[in-house]
């Protein structure tokens, strides 16, 4: 009878087993699929074949968004804006510029560097009221830009005021010292608003180096910033510190046109200016005062 008895119990127990199974089987099919991982936007690139691990199974590689110190922080502190953040009162930033700013190249308005900085910045000053205008136009130059001034830029009293110039001047060959007279009285109306004023150059891209002039824009706009004692971001050589010196290949920064920057191209620069006019709002007061002082 013992036997009999142990037989009956290793069947059920085998049944017992597969319903188990066949339980968790089911449920499984039941459990709604959970979405892959997104990496954030200003850590993901295009894949390509020279970039780390890439592969066709794994359309999108994480790349580390980094610039080396030097191109990461600003010459001179921040003054109205670490003052507006310290009084904890509302913080205006405009971005005027042409195509680069209003955000050509970039799968949607979200993509922008202007839109991309405000998410970054409310990172950084979580408690802080920031807003960043965009105001740029597709295919402007430095004179269209200024026209703008008051509707685009005074009107909403910015405590800081980006100014990206010179791309498309030097992309139809026009007079180099026309625009450093053109930039110069454009700095000074900036100036005289009482803002704080960040200058920000060309794009490191392939239709952009292929100009003659690129180099000497890209000094001109360095020497302004010094003569005017205002900020420069250096977008060129941060950009070309991906290509040269990280081996990042142009499709994983810049848009197929050649031109414009994509996705990631906008959220790294936009990161990096992030960390940069976070540190110059943030330096010790007796250093933003001495920074502050005319230039004579």
């Amino acid at each position: 009878m013992f036997p009999y008895r142990s037989k009956v119990f290793a069947c059920l127990a085998r049944a017992g087993v597969a319903s188990a199974v066949l339980s968790a089987v089911v449920a499984a099919r039941a459990l709604p699929t959970e979405p892959a991982h997104n990496v954030a936007p200003a850590l993901t690139a295009p894949a390509h074949p020279a970039l780390p691990n890439s592969s066709t199974s794994n359309p999108a590689q994480p790349i580390a968004c980094s610039a080396p110190a030097q191109y990461a922080r600003l010459d001179r502190p921040l003054v109205r804006t670490a003052r507006q953040l310290a009084a904890g009162e509302p913080l205006t930033i405009v971005a005027i510029g042409s195509s680069s700013t209003a955000g050509a190249g970039a799968s949607s308005p979200d993509a922008s560097y202007p839109n991309r900085l405000a998410i970054e910045l409310k990172k950084r000053f979580p408690a802080a009221d920031i807003t960043v205008l965009n105001r740029g136009v597709n295919g402007e130059e430095t004179t269209d830009m200024m026209t703008r001034f008051d509707k685009d830029v005074f009107t909403a009293h910015p405590q800081l005021v980006l100014w990206q110039v010179g791309t498309n001047s030097v992309l139809r060959d026009r007079p180099l010292q026309e625009h450093a007279e053109q930039m110069d009285h454009g700095i000074d109306e900036l100036k005289a608003s009482g803002a704080d004023v960040v200058l920000i150059d060309l794009q490191y891209s392939p239709k952009v180096i292929e100009a003659s002039e690129t180099p000497e824009m890209v000094d001109q706009i360095a020497a302004a910033s010094k003569e005017k004692n205002i900020d420069l971001f250096r977008r060129f050589a941060q950009m070309r510190d991906w290509h040269e010196a990280q081996h990042l290949p142009f499709e994983a920064f810049v848009s197929p046109d050649g031109l414009h920057m994509n996705d990631w191209g906008y959220a790294c620069w936009a990161k990096i200016l992030s960390g940069a006019i976070a540190e110059a709002a943030t330096r010790p007061v007796a250093s933003a005062a001495a920074h502050a002082r005319p230039s004579h």
